[in-house]
């Protein structure tokens, strides 16, 4: 398990909460009928919200792991772990 300051944490948790409240605004509007673009707006919210917490996740990683493997002379295999990650955004 990675390493994540208390105050790291509960930024993650606060924003997954955020992310799941969009979340279910949308499963609600769904129910609802509500009007597409409204519905599309809100999902739109709910990714930029993951996309956040992702950004708040990577950082404590390379803060920290990756920060660690580089002065153990693990810089490639780091670098690589990186990159594996985006390479599947793509």
């Amino acid at each position: 398990m990675a390493y994540r300051p208390k105050d790291t944490q509960e930024r993650i948790v606060h924003r997954l909460k955020i992310t799941k409240g969009h979340l279910e605004k949308v499963i609600k509007m769904i129910e609802e009928d509500a009007y597409c673009i409204d519905v599309l707006h809100q999902m739109q919210a709910a990714e930029a919200a993951l996309e956040k917490t992702e950004g708040v996740i990577l950082e404590n990683h390379l803060k920290t792991c990756t920060a660690d493997a580089i002065k153990e002379g693990k810089t490639d295999e780091a670098i690589s772990e990186i990159m594996n990650v985006f390479k599947k955004n793509i």
